[in-house]
């Protein structure tokens, strides 16, 4: 996290930033109250899914409630491909469950394994009126992907691997992923996966095509994304891919946050994403970002609650610091993780980076000292590309990193006024340098551009 005066001192600066969009955006503005839809239940009603309740509400919820069978609660079939799985074993503890891919955190749970795999059913009995995506056949996601073949591997992770799939008949694109049927989470993610994308339709929001959930399979059927993940273009780069241009990263950001921004003032109730990070945002042939993965979403408070508390989940590096600590989750939480992709689109750099010296392997870390002198800013940004960014721009784009990696969460802006502020950011016209690229050595201390990023040498610190 950033230390108070550094902060201190982009807020100073923000506040002139702001001031200068409001002129150009009367829109920008604070307090401003965003249009509302119901997310198909009721924020004040007994039928929130409770793997998306508050522990406190979940534990006396579920004191009187009877456990229905899993395999039961989602439409399924049996082939001879899958053959119909005993009565379900308790769930594997989640540290026993071999991780694959980047860590996940997992601070423990008082709970058991019974009670998550309780509020998982309820989340079925909850969505079922609702689920209208597509029962795939086991058979049929197995021809779409060549029997799961590693030549149409894309990815995989924690929760399991993911496919390139072509669906016989109507001949589409899709990504499959199949779900660790051994593992915990594993199953929950499907779960909860399948009942918010069911539920949540956003065009920054990956789509939900159906699901497979035929004996002990279970599989998640999603649109393609050409251009694959933010990461493939940021931090694994192959030497025969072009590096994204400033305006191109801008425009990520401003998609990723209009994700988040329908998820947190949009959705009745709010959802908390809860693991944003570069793998996670997908990008189209346009290089247009949805948001990926909701296995780990959460309902956030209503009425006068400020929090949710549940256990910790969330990749080492985004995850807020104050929820790492407490387990109390906020819509803030999701804000700080977005200040860490933001500042990863800028640098170029990992959040986390263990093949750096040691104190440069966390992203914040390596920043703070730089943050605390414009003259170093230049030397934040990404190498790859090569200057060709605009002065004020590279700037004003700090400074809202900074504010949603601010130490304190209630200073962190709300991130539909991130949105305005990098939407002014991705219009070159309402930049005075928006043609200007960065000199290929630092400016001096007192040059006429810094002068000119608001009138005064004090803007950001």
């Amino acid at each position: 996290m950033l230390e108070e005066e550094t902060v201190d001192g982009f807020l100073r600066g923000f506040d002139n930033f702001r001031k200068q969009m409001a002129r150009i955006c009367p829109q920008f503005d604070l307090s401003t109250i965003r249009p509302r839809m119901r997310l198909g239940y009721s924020s004040d009603s007994d039928d929130v899914p409770a793997a998306l309740m508050s522990e406190e509400d979940l534990a006396e919820a579920e004191a009187e409630a009877a456990e229905p069978a899993v395999a039961e609660a989602l439409p399924h079939e049996t082939s001879e491909n899958v053959p119909a799985a005993p009565a379900e074993a308790p769930a594997a503890d989640p540290e026993s469950v071999p991780a694959e891919g980047p860590q996940v955190i997992a601070v423990d749970d008082p709970e058991d394994s019974d009670k998550h795999r309780s509020a998982a059913e309820e989340i079925l009995r909850i969505g079922n009126e609702n689920i209208a995506s597509r029962v795939f056949k086991f058979h049929e996601l197995a021809a779409a992907t060549k029997n799961f073949s590693t030549s149409n591997l894309l990815g995989e992770g924690g929760f399991g691997r993911v496919y390139k799939g072509r669906l016989e008949g109507t001949n589409e694109v899709v990504a499959v992923k199949k779900l660790d049927r051994n593992g915990f989470q594993g199953n929950r993610e499907f779960l909860v996966e399948v009942l918010m994308l069911s539920l949540l339709h956003h065009q920054n929001l990956v789509s939900l095509l159906g699901y497979c959930s035929g004996g002990d399979q279970k599989i998640l059927v999603y649109e393609y994304m050409p251009q694959g993940s933010l990461e493939d273009h940021l931090l694994d780069l192959s030497p025969n891919k072009k590096p994204l241009d400033w305006y191109t990263r801008i425009k990520i950001a401003v998609g990723a946050a209009k994700g988040l921004e329908y998820l947190h003032d949009i959705a009745n109730p709010p959802v908390i994403y809860r693991d944003l990070k570069a793998s996670n945002i997908l990008l189209d042939e346009d290089y247009n970002p949805k948001l990926s993965d909701f296995g780990l979403a959460k309902l956030g408070p209503v009425g006068d609650k400020s929090h949710v508390s549940t256990r910790v989940m969330g990749t080492y590096g985004y995850c807020a610091p104050e929820y790492a600590l407490t387990g109390q989750l906020t819509k803030m939480s999701d804000v700080y993780s977005f200040g860490i992709v933001f500042l990863e689109l800028i640098t170029g750099r990992r959040a986390i980076d263990f093949t750096k010296p040691t104190h440069e392997q966390h992203l914040v870390h390596w920043a703070e000292p730089l943050l605390r002198d414009k003259r170093k800013f230049v030397q934040m940004a990404d190498p790859l590309l090569q200057g060709k960014f605009p002065i004020k721009g590279l700037y004003q784009a700090l400074a809202v990193a900074a504010l949603c990696l601010h130490k304190e969460a209630s200073s962190r802006p709300l991130i539909g006024d991130v949105v305005t502020a990098l939407q002014f950011l991705i219009n070159p016209n309402t930049a005075e340098d928006c043609e200007e690229s960065i000199p290929k050595k630092s400016p001096p201390p007192d040059s006429e551009i810094e002068r000119n990023i608001a009138g005064n040498d004090n803007v950001l610190i």
